[in-house]
């Protein structure tokens, strides 16, 4: 057969769909702090990636830029789910803002259930030396230890590359700014509970903070556990490092979207983190840890919501100012 007749004969050509170019993308863990954003904003478009998980296979995406995702809890299911939504190829990144919205344990030294804190650091708590603290010398402070460091408190090598990260500072900034004085929800049963606590930011109503969030897959509790992964927060920031608050993903999507940052596909100035309080990180006067960890707080339902509420704010903000923000984080 001639070849101009086979080219006649063959199928036309089908053109790649586009890429395409969110101005934010929202990164929420589960179901329920992804359920405020499909019920209350326009988020009509679904776009499978492959990779996500099975749960939440899809980036829901309004017409003007703004999207959302939802990972999947704890550090495997986070960072391969960036992963495959970063190096898959649909969405040109590289200007997008990356908007990590979840809830959170906190100090209530530091804030109360239902308060908001935008982070500067993201710190693995998991990456440490660990022994049973029954089996740890009489002088040692706990069982953490910086890994390869001869005891807790004292400095080694950073080996792993992703033990922290410092955020953008202009980033935070901006949206500490712009959210510092929103309205936040909360609830009787929040207020009840947080009256067992004698600290003031836990006994206050809840506000707008920034502080530093420290990751591990382990939900640790307990004060003497928090205690000892403020210090490792500390001494791997060299003392600048403010925690506040505890959860289980954002060191690995973190690092995931670093990966991304090196190969030239996303803008790694352009990444916020938002935890939200939804139950403290240890006990109350005359409470055990255990007693602390089993209890409901009252605060799932404001932290889902003041989640969404700033973090809406922020990407609102975004959208409709694009010119300003295409650019970058404004000053």
């Amino acid at each position: 057969m001639a070849l101009p007749l086979l080219l006649a004969l063959a199928p036309p050509a089908v053109a790649a769909d586009p890429a395409i170019a969110p101005k934010v993308l929202v990164i929420t863990m589960f179901g329920g702090e992804a359920k405020p954003w499909l019920d209350g904003d326009a988020l009509g478009q679904k776009i499978p990636v492959p990779g996500l998980s099975k749960d939440y296979p899809n980036v829901i995406c309004s017409d003007g830029g703004l999207c959302m995702m939802t990972t999947g809890m704890g550090y495997a299911n986070a960072a391969s789910s960036i992963a495959a939504l970063v190096f898959g190829g649909r969405f040109d990144l590289t200007r997008t803002y990356f908007l990590i919205s979840g809830i959170a344990g906190v100090d209530p030294a530091q804030g109360t259930l239902g308060s908001a804190h935008w982070a500067r650091f993201v710190i693995d708590g998991g990456l440490q030396n660990e022994i049973d603290p029954r089996e740890a010398p009489s002088d040692w402070t706990s069982g953490y230890l910086a890994m390869g460091a001869p005891a807790p408190g004292e400095k080694a090598e950073l080996h792993y590359g992703d033990e922290v990260y410092r955020l953008n500072e202009q980033m935070l900034q901006a949206a500490f700014r712009l959210t510092k004085g929103a309205d936040l929800v909360d609830s009787d049963a929040a207020k009840a509970y947080r009256a067992k606590y004698a600290e003031p930011a836990a006994t206050a109503p809840p506000q707008v903070s920034s502080c530093d969030t420290i990751s591990s897959d382990t939900w640790w509790h307990g004060a003497r556990l928090g205690a000892a992964m403020e210090a490792y927060a500390r001494l791997v920031t060299n003392g600048e490092a403010n925690p506040c608050t505890t959860q289980q993903e954002d060191s690995a999507t973190v690092t995931a979207l670093k990966r991304g940052a090196e190969a030239g596909l996303i803008d790694f100035t352009r990444i916020a983190v938002l935890r939200t309080a939804a139950n403290f990180d240890r006990e109350a006067p005359g409470q055990s840890a255990a007693e602390s960890l089993r209890a409901r707080s009252g605060g799932y339902v404001p932290s889902v919501a003041n989640a969404h509420r700033l973090s809406a704010k922020l990407a609102n903000a975004i959208v409709e100012d694009w010119a300003t923000w295409s650019v970058g984080p404004p000053k």
